[in-house]
């Protein structure tokens, strides 16, 4: 009737006025605990910081604030840095750094072989 677009007449979400203090205290929580993801950080809110708050919005200020839970580092080996470079070892003498790798092909006639190839670094025998 106005000629005014639908999208024009929306009221604006106000937020909380206490978001401010949820999301240092989420931010706080997930500094002490680098492991949790925003569900369990959630959880925490509402069972010792007494916060009522939904999993939601705790995911919302999460993805806001771009927090992230690192990846695990597998038990062997642990040749991984917190920054995702890798270790890698220069091997320094004979038999010292040795690697391996599993190869697989087919023959002619269908059937699967594989081939387990290990090379000594150093000699690269």
């Amino acid at each position: 009737m106005l000629g005014q677009h639908r999208s024009t007449q929306r009221k604006r979400a106000r937020g909380h006025d206490d978001e401010e203090r949820l999301t240092a205290d989420i931010v706080e929580l997930a500094r002490q605990n680098g492991r949790y993801g925003d569900r369990k950080i959630a959880v925490l809110l509402r069972s010792t910081a007494g916060w009522v708050v939904n999993d939601e919005q705790v995911e919302r200020i999460w993805r806001q604030e771009g927090l992230k839970v690192p990846q695990k580092q597998p038990k062997r080996g642990r040749l991984w840095l917190n920054d995702g470079s890798c270790i890698s070892l220069r091997a320094e003498r004979r038999n010292h750094v040795w690697s391996y790798d599993f190869v697989e092909d087919r023959t002619h006639e269908g059937r699967k072989y594989r081939l387990l190839n290990v090379v000594d670094e150093f000699t690269h025998e």
